[in-house]
């Protein structure tokens, strides 16, 4: 009779032990995969050949058709796809791929699932698309590809918010919450939410659930999109409008701090124009632009209130003033070379050394919290001393210690709005931003 039952604990053991493998493997499998996916759409777009083409297996068998939604479906060669022309490849844009539905046997796959497409005017296409799949030394590849374009119901809001993190290792964007308004300028709190701005308001945006909250902010509700966390990520400053106007000159924008989980707000600053951007690791100092007569250029006031103190006074606009993890440095973005470059001086507005020098209009320096990278928003076309909405933009990132820069993602329809104030991960892996498209 022991013996018996031995033998059965045995067998549900192994059974179990089973179960649980073949599990573990179909979600790796599945993991797999999607990044396959996310990785074959981003690379076409940015025009990376080598990495696009490894997304693919050449077969006798490949096959890639696209139904044109008249009735005729087109074969396309795939040596287009292996090796497609400049006409085709490399244009930018973002993809947002949802309704995941997979089958895994053996070494094959197939997956179904919708995709949004956004180029970089921020126009959206749809498609149904159909992958086929084949593991290929403990590997997946694309082996084949269908579309069915789409039309959705029509929207009724003008904008729509991307909200979405990219790896800086991988490359790897992922779309965090699709919103049909107008969000902003992410900062990523380090209990996993994220904090933007909308229509005056803060809201939240729980990582893992995806749900959306609001952050009291009492009687101030005409934020701005420059807003972010103490050091220690238990108090928020914010910028708000407490008079709207058509010029800085008829505005009155002011610094206010408030408990990260919401409250009574306290004002800070004396001046009639606050922008916030940077805060001392310390917790004692804010970095913000601030105007004299007509000129923005970068202060520094102690977070109890005080007196204020300008650091920079070149012609042209200074902004973004962002403090280093060590406190050594302000990073800014300015425009006193005749074209808008980062830079950085040290904490007291000494010795600015140029750090970009290339054709870009490039923005808003973010440092990594290990101070290793900065991240940042670049437009491709010359925007000369504004940041405006609706332009093609792309993120990049420069090697603090080497100085090397590559592209962060490929060109999308962003600016204002997509990456104004500090966004990296508290782990300093990835960088929350937000692309848009408009309807």
């Amino acid at each position: 009779m022991i013996h018996s039952q031995m033998k059965k604990s045995i067998v549900t053991i192994f059974v179990v032990a089973f179960m649980l493998n073949t599990y573990a493997q179909n979600i790796n499998d599945s993991i797999a995969i999607t990044n396959l996916l996310e990785k074959e759409s981003r690379t076409w777009r940015s025009g990376d050949l080598q990495a696009h083409t490894d997304c693919w297996q050449e077969r006798d068998y490949n096959k890639f058709w696209v139904n044109r939604g008249d009735g005729i479906t087109l074969d396309i060669p795939t040596s287009l796809v292996l090796n497609p022309s400049e006409e085709n490849f490399g244009k930018g844009g973002l993809a947002i791929i949802s309704n995941v539905k997979m089958n895994v046997y053996n070494n094959q796959a197939w997956v179904n699932h919708d995709e949004i497409s956004i180029d970089i005017e921020g126009k959206e296409s749809y498609t149904h698309e159909m992958r086929f799949l084949e593991k290929v030394n403990d590997q997946w590849k694309m082996v084949g590809q269908s579309l069915y374009p789409y039309k959705p119901s029509e929207k009724q809001n003008e904008i729509t918010s991307f909200v979405q993190t990219v790896d800086i290792e991988s490359g790897k964007i992922e779309t965090v919450k699709v919103i049909n308004e107008h969000y902003e300028a992410p900062n990523w709190h380090k209990d996993n939410y994220l904090i933007l701005n909308s229509e005056g308001r803060l809201k939240k945006i729980d990582l893992v659930s995806k749900e959306i909250s609001e952050i009291n902010t009492g009687s101030i509700t005409a934020l701005n999109n420059d807003h972010g966390l103490s050091p220690d990520h238990k108090t928020l400053v914010l910028s708000n409008f407490d008079k709207s106007g058509a010029t800085l000159s008829e505005m009155i924008s002011s610094l206010y701090l408030v408990p990260v989980e919401g409250g009574t707000p306290r004002k800070v600053s004396t001046a009639d124009i606050c922008f916030w951007h940077g805060w001392s690791p310390d917790g004692k100092t804010l970095a913000y632009v601030g105007m004299k007569g007509d000129n923005l250029d970068v202060y520094t006031i102690p977070v109890n209130g005080g007196k204020a103190k300008r650091l920079t006074k070149t012609e042209g606009l200074d902004d973004g003033p962002e403090y280093s993890p060590d406190g050594k440095y302000i990073y800014i973005n300015s425009y006193r070379s005749g074209h808008m470059q980062l830079w950085r001086m040290r904490a007291d507005g000494s010795r600015p050394e140029q750090l970009t020098f290339d054709q870009n209009s490039n923005w808003f320096p973010h440092v990594s919290p290990d101070n290793k990278w900065i991240a940042y928003i670049s437009y491709v076309e010359n925007q000369e001393q504004n940041h405006p909405f609706g332009k093609k933009v792309k993120l990049r990132l420069m090697n603090l210690e080497t100085r090397e820069i590559e592209d962060l993602t490929p060109v999308f329809f962003g600016g204002q709005g997509t990456i104004n104030v500090p966004s990296w991960s508290p782990d300093s892996k990835k960088v929350a931003f937000v692309s848009y498209s408009v309807n």
